[in-house]
């Protein structure tokens, strides 16, 4: 098959879309965290592109998308390491009329920031080492498997496949591979770490709220390339999954404010950032399967749900830093569920018809085997990988550097210099101690000239 240089250019241009998501992610979560461990929180996303990149060349790709024998349903094999002659190799498989190093490139990048997201759940108690190596470890036993599940295809009709791809389960861009299988390791890390020193007891704001509007942007400029990217050519299913993508975003972030405003009393940037990036979440496996209405209410739906469902790490008592659970595993949930219900195949004859379209309850039930075997094999491994680093190494800081700051503890740097600011000038400033981070109301105002005052005297 002769390159198509039109679906070739889409292609290209839509991996670095992707990659420009983890850049927008670290600026994301660094609003999100507190002024002393902000670059410690940036560099877990950056890190991760550095390992992730090579881990992918090396062995990634090919245990991820390729043909292992006997072992194909659960694993692929080591046919393509080190993607040598793949350079020769004129187009991938799939019919897009692009080169194979292009896909291998464009999976790359979901790789990477499925890994990154992670690291969200963890901020400010980690140890930088510990948070490398997991990384390593992490997207080979838990990332490689779930994507050759739920992705891989020989391409031959009645041909061998991954066993979620061959059971019927949906899922067009990674709302199980990427989303789910986040959200839950997120759960795992954070629960072999523990909570933080003073939370819940203690504020923890976002100590940068427009560094996280700038990483929400980021993240919804680079969505579309992860979203309509996934049609493998620019035709009709990525405009679909380009306007949907559009759509539900819109819907979900004006849904998490309103929540906010009739539970709080104020809608918030804070909110508004955290609802773009839930819809995005949400329409994510649906994208090329629903109908623009049926992305709007999809939309609405995420918005609501993960407005409340970041609230539960209070409840349940897990600490999970910047909400990673809540909005990626919660709305990950909700997206890949959504298909049983309003898939149709008026929209994408390569899916199937949902419960509204008509197509009764098996492709619902489809989906709910795809989200519960992502979940529990995520969780455990994920659970156990934690574990055995803290066992060999500690995974979490120490107390001193915690309280301190992990920045300067662990990296020698400050995010910013207050002490070259001119007295008069640094006043209406705030300083390293009180300039706290964290994440989102859960019912009322926090109390904050006294929560203030605490931490000054702790400090």
């Amino acid at each position: 098959m002769n390159i198509d240089s039109g679906n070739t250019a889409w292609m290209l241009t839509s991996t670095a879309l992707v990659l420009l998501m983890t850049p927008g992610l670290a600026f994301f979560y660094g609003g999100m965290s507190r002024a002393k461990s902000v670059l410690n929180m940036m560099m877990m996303s950056f890190v991760s592109i550095a390992v992730v990149g090579m881990v992918w060349v090396v062995y990634g790709y090919s245990l991820a998308f390729t043909d292992a024998g006997g072992l194909s349903s659960f694993i692929g094999g080591f046919g393509d390491w080190g993607l040598v002659g793949l350079e020769k190799v004129a187009t991938a498989d799939d019919g897009s009329g692009i080169p194979q190093l292009v896909f291998v490139a464009f999976q790359a990048t979901f790789a990477i920031i499925t890994v990154a997201l992670i690291s969200g759940a963890v901020a400010d108690r980690a140890k930088f080492g510990a948070w490398v190596l997991f990384t390593l470890v992490w997207v080979t036993l838990v990332y490689l498997p779930i994507a050759h599940w739920v992705w891989w295809s020989d391409g031959e009709e009645g041909g061998k496949a991954g066993w979620i791809f061959e059971l019927g389960a949906l899922d067009f861009a990674g709302g199980t591979v990427v989303h789910i299988n986040a959200g839950v390791a997120a759960l795992a890390l954070a629960l072999v770490l523990g909570r933080r020193k003073g939370w819940p007891k203690d504020p923890m704001r976002p100590h940068n709220l427009p560094f996280v509007l700038l990483g929400a942007a980021l993240l919804w400029f680079g969505w579309f390339g992860f979203n309509a990217g996934s049609a493998l050519a620019a035709g009709e299913t990525a405009a679909v999954a380009f306007i949907n993508t559009l759509v539900a975003t819109c819907a979900a972030a004006f849904a998490w404010i309103i929540v906010e405003k009739l539970r709080d009393g104020s809608s918030t940037t804070l909110g508004l950032a955290s609802g773009i990036v839930a819809g995005l979440v949400a329409v994510t496996p649906a994208a090329a399967f629903i109908t623009p209405l049926g992305a709007i209410a999809l939309g609405l739906v995420a918005g609501v749900v993960c407005a409340y469902a970041v609230g539960l790490k209070y409840k349940l008592g897990y600490d999970d830093s910047l909400d990673v659970v809540g909005v990626h595993m919660v709305g990950g949930i909700v997206g890949a569920l959504s298909i049983g219900f309003i898939a149709t195949t008026a929209v994408n004859d390569a899916g199937a018809d949902g419960l509204l379209a008509g197509g009764g309850l098996g492709l619902l039930g489809k989906q709910a085997v795809a989200v519960g075997a992502t979940m529990v094999y995520s969780f455990v491994v994920t659970f156990i990988i934690a574990k055995l680093i803290d066992l060999v190494m500690g995974f979490r800081i120490g107390e001193e550097a915690e309280v301190s700051g992990i920045d300067s503890g662990a990296h020698a740097e400050t995010a910013y210099d207050f002490g070259s600011v001119h007295a008069g000038v640094g006043a209406s400033l705030p300083s390293p101690a009180t300039a706290t981070g964290g994440t989102h109301k859960t019912g009322g105002t926090h109390k904050k000239v006294e929560a203030d005052k605490k931490v000054e005297a702790e400090a």
